[in-house]
């Protein structure tokens, strides 16, 4: 696969779209920020001229994927009516697999991504053009790693689709050309490491081996790890083991395993003979595939909430401190103060201590606030423009969010059922289900009629229609009104009310059809 290096400013990646296009092919074009791939592909769908029915229908389909489009996705649609789209995070999955499968068919001519793209994906790209090889990290802008780089070249050419392929890097001068090529077309790819030294790792699969009967003594534990690509990076198997040790006292500490005879304090040690198996709590937790750490927390969590007032806040703020939940929303300079108002209004409602401001957890912490700010905001019935502008949250990572935070509240559910916390499960069940659905409670009623979500479910309570036996009563031309005429039908039908056809002209008139 040639490697080219260009010296250029910074319309050299739009130049080089525009040719890809001109000579029949297609590219995918990598930048480093979501934002950036917005604006390259509106600059790219700008130069074009193209007047094709399908990129139209395509460009429709795009607006359609959400219930109410924001204007990210009015961007994307009017990229896509000129064979231009972006790919990022940001959209949402059906989005991204409109704009994949067009690719591959050829409608779509150029995707402007972030490197997620690099991953994973056969497209028919003849050209990767890497608009951007830097990085903004903890220690500001840094070149992103050769492998990095290698993965996004691997998209141009792929065998399946062309004999070559072209992976260009945009350089803004000529020294800068020399440092990328010596870099990158000369480097070697990092060492790949063993993913079982991370913390988190380690002591969930660790948990998830003893829980599994998998091993049962401490013998049995530092045998198997013995034999992992991590212990043959590490070398030296006495520190592993020390390593193992601590992993084993906290699971210990947290009574998520237990040893199987004797009497032990937690200065005691594992003896190799020991037998060792996993709690009713810890095996649960090795079920829910949560970090033993998190799932520590949410039980010191859960028991400071059974002597205090709660609310839905209480919750969202607990499973946004998590590190399942990451990246969390970054609290910008200027919201430090909103969020500090926001903070002191909650602050009775909140299921941990707040940290000191002086302490390193403490940003962590007030991301968590904006984090369950955001959860608030969307269960409180918010649109998804909203949460774009006020907290930019993309609608993909916003469902991307609302997945974990589901996934959490569920294992929050389990383990307050272990420890007969019954009283505090409702609510947890309550909550999921708003946030799923992106209700207020009063709605909660409604929303299990299928068919009916949160728009619909708000305009019929606007119109005096609460609950299921309000459903039944309802004049069935009102809820055509309302709901349209196949939906209405099919709520009848849901309650015990089957109706064949409401004739046309019953089926408009005068209703309130809410703030939606």
């Amino acid at each position: 696969m040639p490697n080219k290096k260009i010296s250029s400013t910074g319309n050299a990646a739009l130049d080089l779209a525009l040719d890809t296009i001109k000579i029949g092919k297609q590219a995918l074009v990598f930048v480093n920020t979501k934002r950036s791939a917005e604006k390259t592909a509106e600059d790219i769908s700008k130069k074009v001229k193209t007047d094709n029915e399908k990129l139209v229908e395509l460009s429709r389909d795009v607006l359609k994927a959400l219930s109410s489009h924001t204007k990210q996705c009015q961007r994307l649609s009017d990229c896509v009516k000129k064979g231009i789209a972006f790919h990022h995070a940001g959209l949402v999955a059906k989005q991204r697999e409109i704009i994949e499968d067009n690719f591959r068919k050829g409608t779509i001519k150029i995707i402007c991504c972030t490197p997620t793209l690099s991953y994973g994906l056969d497209l028919p790209a003849f050209r990767a053009i890497i608009k951007d090889l830097r990085r903004y990290g903890p220690r500001g802008m840094a070149y992103i790693p050769v492998l990095e780089y290698l993965q996004m070249a691997g998209r141009a050419g792929r065998p399946k689709f062309d004999k070559t392929g072209e992976a260009i890097c945009i350089a803004i001068s000529e020294n800068e050309k020399k440092k990328l090529h010596e870099k990158y077309v000369l480097g070697q790819p990092e060492d790949i490491y063993s993913k079982l030294a991370v913390e988190p790792v380690l002591r969930t699969y660790l948990l998830s081996l003893i829980a599994a009967n998998f091993v049962n003594t401490k013998k049995n534990i530092n045998s198997f790890f013995s034999k992992t690509f991590w212990a043959y990076q590490f070398v030296d198997m006495d520190k592993l083991v020390v390593i193992i040790d601590k992993m084993l006292d906290l699971l210990d500490e947290w009574k998520f395993i237990q040893r199987e005879k004797g009497d032990f304090t937690s200065a005691d040690k594992i003896d190799d003979d020991e037998r060792i198996k996993a709690t009713l709590m810890g095996k649960r937790v090795a079920e829910l595939y949560i970090d033993p750490l998190t799932a520590n927390f949410f039980i010191t969590c859960l028991r400071n909430a059974s002597d205090k007032k709660i609310n839905e806040f209480s919750f969202l703020q607990m499973i946004s401190h998590t590190l399942e939940i990451r990246p969390l929303l970054r609290v910008g300079v200027k919201e430090q103060d909103k969020i500090q108002e926001e903070l002191v209004k909650y602050y009775d409602l909140l299921l941990e201590k707040e940290p000191s401001m002086y302490e390193p957890e403490y940003e962590d912490f007030v991301n968590s606030i904006k984090t369950a700010l955001m959860f608030n905001e969307w269960i409180n019935e918010k649109s998804e423009e909203y949460l774009l502008e006020n907290y930019n949250a993309r609608p993909g990572e916003l469902r991307s969010k609302l997945d974990i935070a589901d996934w959490l509240l569920y294992a929050n559910s389990e383990i307050s059922r272990i420890l007969h916390f019954q009283h505090l499960n409702k609510e947890i069940v309550k909550l999921r289900l708003r946030l799923k659905n992106g209700i207020k409670e009063e709605l909660l009623p409604l929303i299990k009629i299928q068919g009916v979500g949160r728009v619909r479910a708000r305009r019929l309570f606007f119109n005096k229609i609460k609950d299921v036996g309000d459903v039944k009563k309802a004049d069935v031309t009102k809820l055509v009104q309302i709901l349209g005429n196949n939906v209405a039908l099919s709520v009848k039908k849901q309650v015990g009310q089957e109706i064949k056809e409401v004739p046309a002209g019953k089926r408009k008139g005068q209703i309130s059809l809410g703030r939606y």
